[in-house]
């Protein structure tokens, strides 16, 4: 390797081009590398034939290694077949994974021929001393590298985990290292130009079925009131942006926190969603109220997961059915719209807790109507690499699936890229569901959407959103969720969006 390395950052293909947002992730590791590194950034959700141009560029001898990010599900699929092509090619250009699939499993992501090396948890300073390894040929040095899964003799080895860091919250992504940053702000129920933007790292929960809690175990950090305001400025005056989609696992945490951000929020009132925990909401002051109001906050994402608290207390999401009424209430009388989402069918009772899920969406639905709903399916992750006295290890070991046989997680990359996984890892389908339960849940959705469509829709016409309410009034009414075969048939003709899908 070159005593400077030039590195190519891989965004594999996750959604079309229209939904298309910032990298945000390739854009962290380009900043981290500015000054030390050359990079250059391939987006797949923007150049369609992503795999040909970086197989061209690293063909041309013009990288020296390739960093890939990498989320389970559909996004896997593309990762695979990147680094496949560009390993036939140049099979000596390490190729290092990172982002949340290598965090959940590192030793299948170890396992593909085709990876040399994964990064566990953040990123950033991982790869700088990775790359700085590589480029002093010096692979002793490479079993002291904190959060690196690599090869040693044949054998997988994880080193020890990095500590939590917030330096990447202290400046700026480098926008124009993007070939076009405005191509990045799609039109969105928000606004004509809406960004995606991450202010804070982490967070401070450990719900089992979320990638998150295993990329920071509880960790969590803020950004300073002024950098948030330097990018809002940024991002308003430089780019056009005139509404923004937060990134962040739980915007809303601690009041005294949120306060000097929301401040920031309500100088520039751009129409803004956000993730936010129903306790925090339910808890806020009402002078931070206002200020949430003068901000133009639109939506918020809120995980009311089950309307059980002996389930929510299983899965360690630290809050209470309650609390998610009282939330939706405080939204309501403020002009805040409530995202909740469900995760339907546990193990534990899947189709008894479906029902009851399915009868609290629809009190919900009486006490406001305006309160939009996302259904998921439960699917825990498997055992985490160093996961403390084994929990996790524990409750994926118990599960079974329908037919009462134990379920045997993927070991390679490959395999977690079969359909039933990628399912699985996006919270649509799971072993132990039967076959009636998964079409129920399917009917019902179907129902539901058409009942009450999103307001995220912004394609499909007023005249057909009020067609699909009407179709749907009756069997929602009398519950008969069972084969609506009209509403699907009807939801296509007028192109209405499953927001799970497309969402903002």
């Amino acid at each position: 390797m070159n005593a400077s390395p030039r590195v190519l950052l891989i965004n594999p293909t996750i959604t079309g081009r229209r939904h298309a947002r910032f990298p945000l992730a390739i854009l962290s590791l380009s900043a981290s590398l500015d000054g030390k590194y050359p990079s250059t950034l391939i987006d797949g959700n923007i150049d369609r034939d992503f795999i040909a141009t970086a197989v061209r560029a690293v063909d041309a001898g013009d990288v020296d290694a390739v960093g890939v990010t990498v989320m389970g599900g559909p996004q896997l699929t593309s990762a695979i077949a990147v680094s496949q092509a560009i390993h036939a090619q140049r099979p000596a250009v390490p190729i290092i994974w990172g982002g949340a699939f290598p965090t959940v499993c590192p030793d299948a992501a170890l396992q593909a021929p085709y990876v040399e090396y994964a990064v566990r948890g953040q990123g950033e300073n991982t790869f700088v001393e990775l790359l700085d390894a590589l480029a002093a040929r010096e692979p002793a040095a490479l079993g002291s590298i904190r959060g690196l899964t690599w090869r040693r003799s044949g054998e997988i080895v994880h080193n020890k985990e990095r500590v939590f860091s917030a330096a990447s919250l202290a400046g700026r992504l480098p926008y124009e290292h993007l070939e076009n940053p405005r191509q990045y702000l799609p039109r969105t129920y928000l606004g004509m130009h809406t960004a995606g933007y991450q202010a804070a790292l982490g967070c401070r929960f450990r719900c089992t079925f979320c990638g998150v809690a295993t990329m920071y175990r509880g960790k969590m950090a803020l950004p300073p009131a002024a950098r948030l305001e330097q990018d809002l400025r940024f991002l308003r005056d430089q780019l056009g942006v005139d509404s923004i989609q937060f990134y962040d696992h739980n915007f809303f945490d601690r009041e005294v926190d949120m306060v000097p951000l929301l401040e920031v929020m309500a100088k520039f009132e751009l129409p803004w969603w956000c993730f936010a925990r129903s306790d925090a909401l339910a808890n806020l002051s009402e002078r931070s109220w206002g200020l949430v109001k003068k901000s133009r906050l639109r939506m918020a994402y809120i995980g009311a997961e089950s309307p059980s608290d002996w389930l929510l207390h299983d899965i360690r999401k630290g809050t209470r059915s309650d609390q998610t009424l009282a939330a939706i209430e405080k939204c309501r009388s403020h002009g805040v719209v409530p995202e909740l989402s469900f995760m339907l069918a546990p193990p534990q009772d899947p189709e008894g807790e479906t029902e009851k899920t399915f009868e609290f969406i629809r009190h919900i639905k009486r006490v406001h109507p305006a309160t939009e709903v996302m259904i998921y399916i439960y699917t825990p992750l498997p055992r985490l690499h160093g996961a403390p006295n084994g929990a996790e290890t524990r409750k994926t070991s118990e599960l079974r699936d329908y037919a009462g046989r134990p379920i045997v997680f993927p070991r390679t990359a490959d395999e977690w890229a079969r359909p039933e996984w990628l399912a699985y890892w996006c919270h649509k389908d799971a072993p132990w569901l039967s076959a009636r339960l998964r079409q129920r849940i399917v009917d019902f959705t179907t129902v539901l959407g058409c009942r009450f469509p999103t307001i995220m829709d912004i394609r499909a016409s007023s005249w057909g959103k009020s067609a699909l309410r009407t179709l749907a009034s009756w069997r929602y009414r009398y519950r008969k969720y069972d084969h609506p075969w009209e509403l699907r048939a009807s939801r296509k003709l007028v192109r209405h969006w499953d927001p799970r899908v497309m969402s903002l």
